[in-house]
C-alpha cells in the first residue's frame, strides 16, 4: 500500500488511482477509485451510481473548469505533475480553493518531490503523493522549510502585514 502525506501526516493511502487505459469493467462497487478525466466524461452517471469514494485526477494539459460545475461528485481531486518543472496545477488547485470553493481533498501526484510540498499547500494542495522513490517522511519536512509568508495565498489569505496587527 502506498503510503502519502495527507493533513500534514505521512498515511497509508486508501484510494486506488485508476490508470488513463482504465475502463468500467471489472471494477468493484465499493472501492474508493480516483478516475482518470476521460473515464468521468465518459461514465459519469456509472462511476456516480457506485457505493465507493470517487476521486477524478487531471493530466497537466486538463482544465479545471471541465469539472468546475461537478465538484460535489468528487471526494478527491488529484492533479497531474507529469515533470517536477511542470507548474501548471498549482493555478488549478488555487481556482478550485478559491474561485469554485473546493472543500475536498486536493492532491499532487506525478513527479512531486520534497522541495514543491511548501509551495503547493500555499496552493491549495493538502495530500500529496510523493514519487515512489522518495521517502514521504522526509518529503513532510519539506512542510516546514519556511516559517513565514510574505503574500496571500490559499492557506492563509491575510498578507504579513495584516497578520502582524
Amino acid at each position: 500500500m502506498q503510503r502519502i502525506i495527507k493533513n500534514d501526516q505521512v498515511v497509508d493511502d486508501r484510494w486506488h488511482l485508476l490508470d488513463k487505459e482504465a475502463t468500467l469493467e471489472g471494477l468493484p462497487n465499493s472501492d474508493n477509485l480516483i478516475v482518470p478525466l476521460a473515464l468521468w466524461r465518459e461514465h459519469a452517471h456509472a462511476l456516480k451510481a457506485r457505493d465507493g469514494g470517487l476521486g477524478v485526477w487531471l493530466d497537466a494539459d486538463e482544465a479545471v473548469e471541465e469539472i468546475s460545475d461537478q465538484l460535489d461528485a468528487f471526494q478527491v481531486v488529484a492533479l497531474n505533475f507529469p515533470a517536477f518543472t511542470d507548474g501548471r496545477h498549482y493555478s488549478s488547485a488555487r481556482l478550485l480553493r478559491e474561485r469554485y470553493g473546493y472543500r475536498g481533498e486536493i492532491r499532487a501526484i506525478g513527479d512531486v518531490l520534497r522541495d514543491q510540498l511548501f509551495f503547493m499547500r500555499r496552493c491549495g494542495f493538502d495530500a500529496y503523493a510523493i514519487r515512489a522513490d522518495r521517502d514521504p517522511h522526509d518529503a513532510l519536512e519539506g512542510l516546514k522549510d519556511f516559517s513565514v509568508t510574505y503574500q496571500a495565498a490559499s492557506d492563509d489569505p491575510r498578507p504579513l502585514f495584516r497578520r502582524r496587527q
